[in-house]
């Protein structure tokens, strides 16, 4: 009774103060006078001018207020409605930041992971970065991310010498990066523009670190995992349900898409072995003079726009889009060590009809029919007289400009037929293992996840592998990606793609979002991946907005770009999107981290190609002779300067190597592979093989890890 009295007094006092047009008094004041009777968070009601009830109370705007309701302001829990919060000026206490203490418990470098657990962190469900101190979490506005491969601790050192850096020897890397038992290996180190050499001066301008940061791998096992990988990959948030979170293959909405969109680039050929065809070289003196090696034979294709079908020769709806796709598996026995010969060959069309289905008799005595994987016995060989040159002969008559071929790890079967063709989809790269590169899932276990279907089940038997259903296994699962779309089956069975997690789960703020944002708003975040090569094939095919480049050049703009959107906002939003991820590969290249020599690849910038040149009195071009190191990272220093330029305000800019040195660790990888490969030969003895491997080689591949596992990143806000 009583708290009814005290409502009845409050709403006459406001009723009395508007019929006298006196000052309303303030709000704060007034539930004041009744929070001992009434809960703060219950608004005062009041009559509009419509004589509605309306819950909220109210006071008289001020001046520079909207002249809304009346001339009345909605009170809710107390205090008014805020608009938006202006983007804060620099010197605001509420501009983000991210701070380090010299008395912070690091015990060792910093996962490459958590640096992808920031960017959950401030932009989805993640937890909080024990490693550095995250301030005003709401202002961050964007988070752009660059890989660049190459770039290594020892270049940020005074008095570094480019046209004399020259790899170290294993205990010389060993010796630089430290074995971590000390916080000088991995507490980061502040960067001095006076200390450092002046091509890399610009990161002092940007960046206060440099971080110590151990890529993803395992010492013991000598394996390094995938940065790529992991950057994208999100783990699962273990408090929810996995079967609602997780983007599983068939969390999306189906695109039917034709098979041209998946064909192999020239460059994904090359990268993964597959034999050289004329068609993917760059027209001219090379392409011209190309002879195939002995015994090798290409099919009859001059050029990759033989290969194009017209669009009114396309029914509509048609997946193969006017192609005939073949489906190719071969079985192979050995005639020596390491040396395989092909027995068996099997082709399979579209509609799943056997094309051609022989086998072969190779020119060498076989050696191990090797039976339990191949299904090839002594017996059905022995009347056999087709041979490899036979075989060539009728798949060049069957493979024509507008065939594609399809299988799984399709370089293998080329190379045993001795054949080239421009035209290919390969299983095993358009459903790539979840720790990237170089592994590659099987065939058996990609048909046990995605059709269900259990295939190759010999187990070591003498019934082996069947090539037919191996093809038509590799024609199923093309089909479905086909009536799937592009976005199918590319997730991660440890975790999720990380584009659509932000896109998922993505949170605003009340700072940024507005008052219905109170207490953490879910609200998709968009993102833009600016990567080279064909993006729609890889895990950034999630992204908002993909940018396909051939050049750090392009990448540049393409990051600008997606920072600030597109006037008409048809492609990349207006404003630009929330991510950007992005990498840079040209350093790489110099470095000889990866394989350069692709066809149709332009020349790495350099910074007289990009600058103008100093013209002296006389009027000549003055060039200071600069190793092309020295060149490359000075580009790349103005690059990551002009993007930094380009960045709004309150946006965390990362900039990671992924890793560290990998060739040795690479060397020693396949002087081991060649080992194994050997050693389990049947009738291969110790004293012939061609590669020793013993505890010495061992150790050394475990130090190439770790040094491959060794690298650098560097944090900002702009």
């Amino acid at each position: 009774m009583g708290k009814k009295k005290n409502n009845m007094a409050n709403r006459g006092v406001a009723s009395a103060l508007a019929t006298a047009n006196l000052p309303l008094i303030n709000l704060s004041n007034l539930s004041n006078l009744t929070k001992d009777t009434e809960p703060a968070a219950t608004p005062v009601a009041r009559s509009d001018s419509e004589g509605k009830s309306s819950s909220g109370s109210l006071k008289r705007p001020g001046p520079h207020d909207a002249d809304d309701d009346d001339g009345w302001q909605t009170i809710e829990r107390g205090r008014p409605v805020k608009k938006h919060k202006k983007i804060p000026t620099p010197n605001s206490a509420r501009y983000p930041a991210l701070h380090f203490s010299e008395k912070s418990r690091l015990q060792s470098k910093v996962n490459l992971s958590a640096f992808r657990d920031l960017i959950l962190y401030l932009f989805a469900d993640g937890p909080a970065p024990q490693w550095i101190s995250v301030s005003q979490r709401p202002e961050f506005r964007k988070v752009v991310a660059i890989m660049v491969p190459g770039l290594e601790e020892a270049m940020f050192e005074p008095g570094v010498d480019y046209s004399k850096y020259e790899t170290p020897t294993l205990d010389q890397a060993i010796k630089q990066i430290g074995d971590g038992s000390s916080p000088d290996h991995y507490y980061p180190r502040p960067l001095s523009k006076e200390a450092l050499p002046t091509s890399l001066q610009p990161f002092a301008d940007m960046f206060p670190h440099l971080w110590p940061v151990k890529a993803p791998g395992d010492d013991k096992y000598g394996r390094l995992h995938s940065p790529l990988t992991t950057m994208l990959t999100a783990p699962l948030n273990k408090n929810k349900d996995k079967s609602k979170d997780k983007a599983g293959p068939d969390s999306h909405r189906d695109i039917r898409t034709r098979i041209t969109e998946f064909l192999a680039t020239p460059e994904e050929l090359m990268d993964n072995g597959f034999p050289v065809h004329p068609a993917l070289l760059p027209e001219g003196e090379r392409r011209d003079s190309f002879k195939n090696p002995e015994g090798w034979a290409h099919t009859r294709v001059s050029k990759l726009e033989d290969g194009d079908v017209p669009e009114s020769e396309i029914q509509q709806g048609s997946i193969t889009a006017g192609r005939e796709v073949l489906a190719i598996d071969c079985e192979m026995c050995l005639t020596g060590p390491g040396e395989l010969a092909l027995t068996r060959v099997s082709l399979v069309s579209w509609d799943g009809e056997t094309v051609l289905d022989e086998l072969v008799k190779p020119e060498k005595p076989i050696t191990d029919y090797v039976t339990q994987y191949s299904g090839i016995t002594k017996e059905m060989l022995d009347p056999v007289t087709t041979t490899l040159s036979d075989i060539q002969a009728k798949l060049l008559d069957l493979l024509h400009p507008r065939t594609i071929l399809l299988g799984h790890s399709l370089d293998s079967d080329l190379k045993a037929l001795q054949l080239a063709h421009p035209f290919i989809v390969d299983t095993s790269m358009l459903f790539p293992h979840a720790r990237g590169p170089p592994l590659k899932n099987s065939l058996k276990y990609l048909a046990q996840r995605h059709l269900g279907r259990e295939v190759q089940k010999g187990g070591g038997t003498i019934n082996g592998h069947d090539s037919v259903e191996d093809a038509k296994t590799c024609l199923d699962l093309v089909k479905k990606k086909c009536e799937k779309g592009k976005a199918w089956a590319t997730g991660d069975s440890q975790g999720e793609n990380l584009f659509r997690r932000l896109a998922r789960s993505g949170t605003a703020y009340r700072a940024t979002a507005g008052p219905e944002a109170t207490g953490g708003l879910p609200v998709g975040k968009t993102s833009a991946a600016v990567e080279w090569g064909d993006v729609s094939r890889s895990a950034c095919n999630a992204a908002t907005v993909a940018i396909s480049c051939k050049t750090d050049a392009e990448v540049e703009a393409g990051v600008i770009r997606a920072v600030k959107g597109d006037p008409d906002g048809l492609e990349v939003p207006g404003g630009g999107v929330d991510f950007v991820w992005a990498r840079l590969r040209e350093l790489e290249f110099v470095q000889g981290w990866a394989n350069r020599h692709k066809p149709n690849t332009p020349p790495v910038a350099t910074v007289a190609e990009e600058t103008p040149e100093v013209q002296d009195v006389n009027g000549d071009a003055e060039k200071e002779a600069v190793s092309p190191l020295e060149e490359c990272l000075s580009t790349l220093a103005q690059r990551l300067q002009r993007i930094h330029a380009a960045l709004p305000p309150c946006t965390l800019l990362m900039v990671l190597s992924g890793t560290g040195d990998p060739r040795e660790m690479s060397r020693l990888q396949a002087m081991h592979s060649q080992f194994k490969k050997e050693y389990n030969t049947p009738g291969t003895k110790w004293d012939q093989l061609s590669v020793k491997w013993t505890t010495d080689e061992e150790d050394a591949l475990r130090k190439a890890v770790k040094v491959a596992r060794a690298g650098v990143g560097f944090l900002s806000v702009k």
